[in-house]
């Protein structure tokens, strides 16, 4: 069945995985869209259409949680990818002034200026803001693991009820 303007459809448009659901005469189907802006439908079987469960309040407490973690999580990706690559360009200039001369004076950047300082004390300025990174890079990484291992729970816990009707993967 091919329905050219979806709003004309009585039936009741309600997503669901990714996909719309739509019920017409009592039948349920999937939907989706294709070139054209067409509507697709087809039957959903027994399994597909899972069972209507209520929400509770403690279930949409769950998901609300679930969806607050998953967005913390995301920041702390990126937070993390950062550090790390923060981390790695401090390895690479250490490596670099390994091969400088030691009574080079070497340009050394302290907030928004930079200073000449000799070189053992940059190199030593250096290890310590590489042993912070790496200290943040392990606080962010405990972070992402106790975020992980609180939206696995609820995860288990939700799937449990929902089965298949709920979506939580990312």
């Amino acid at each position: 069945m091919v329905i050219e303007n979806p709003k004309r459809d009585k039936g009741k448009l309600q997503p669901q995985n990714g996909r719309h659901n739509v019920e017409t005469n009592g039948k349920l189907f999937a939907a989706g869209y294709v070139r054209n802006s067409r509507l697709i439908l087809y039957q959903l079987s027994k399994d597909e259409e899972g069972e209507e469960t209520e929400v509770r309040r403690e279930d949409q407490d769950k998901i609300n949680r679930f969806s607050t973690l998953h967005q913390k999580e995301k920041l702390l990706q990126a937070d993390l990818k950062t550090k790390e690559k923060e981390k790695e360009d401090l390895e690479e200039v250490s490596s670099e002034l390994e091969l400088a001369d030691e009574d080079e004076k070497v340009s050394y950047k302290i907030g928004d200026s930079f200073f000449l300082l000799p070189l053992p004390e940059v190199q030593e300025l250096l290890a310590a803001s590489i042993e912070k990174i790496d200290s943040d890079v392990t606080a962010v990484e405990e972070k992402l693991s106790e975020l992980r291992e609180e939206m696995q729970q609820l995860k288990t816990a939700l799937y449990g009820r929902f089965g298949r009707s709920i979506n939580l993967e990312a």
